[in-house]
């Protein structure tokens, strides 16, 4: 059995967007969905975010057969775990899929910090085996060119990019409910490499 651990977004929980849709689609196959419930999630930190994506992520099982994920602002979170994560102690992860993530603050004040001094890219690859982005062309929040981000995530991670016409944020907000394939295709590949 294999593990993902997910990070939700601003204002979101472990039942929002497509996150039951994820786990419904990766239990049939025999893997095993976290998603932890991020502190104030109406107003975001850094810090306590970061601490408890990563203590997830670490209690999930061993790295070599766990993806991270990262939904919106949550794809940050993930990136910043990875900045601190120590791979030489605790291993090197399966995978990362970023899901309409931002590469650079995008106009919401309330999440600044979480941009603020930009990536240690190196840092982050040497945490993960392999990474992949998933963007869709008409994302109302990854502005103001979504190509933009997905080209600095790319160039960073060393990634192989998804991009679609449509999807939006791949929800709107935390109540939508969407189903999400090419998430679950994307894990899967991941945890197939």
């Amino acid at each position: 059995m294999s593990e993902i651990v997910v990070s939700h977004g601003y204002g979101a929980s472990d039942d929002s967007v497509w996150f039951p849709y994820l786990t419904k689609r990766l239990a049939t196959a025999g893997h095993r969905v976290t998603v932890p419930r991020l502190p104030q999630t109406e107003a975001p930190q850094l810090g306590p975010w970061r601490e408890t994506f990563g203590a997830a992520a670490l209690a999930a099982g061993p790295a070599g057969s766990t993806v991270l994920v990262g939904h919106s602002i949550g794809g940050v979170n993930v990136l910043r775990f990875l900045e601190q994560h120590d791979p030489e102690v605790n291993g090197v992860f399966a995978g990362v899929l970023l899901v309409a993530t931002s590469a650079h603050e995008v106009g919401y004040d309330e999440l600044a910090p979480f941009f603020e001094g930009g990536f240690d890219w190196e840092r982050i690859r040497r945490s993960a085996r392999h990474f992949r982005v998933l963007q869709a062309m008409d994302d109302p929040v990854n502005q103001p060119d979504p190509s933009e981000h997905v080209r600095l995530l790319v160039e960073g991670l060393g990634a192989t990019a998804v991009v679609t016409p449509t999807g939006a944020h791949f929800g709107a907000t935390p109540d939508d409910h969407v189903e999400v394939p090419e998430a679950v295709r994307l894990v899967t590949e991941l945890l197939a490499t």
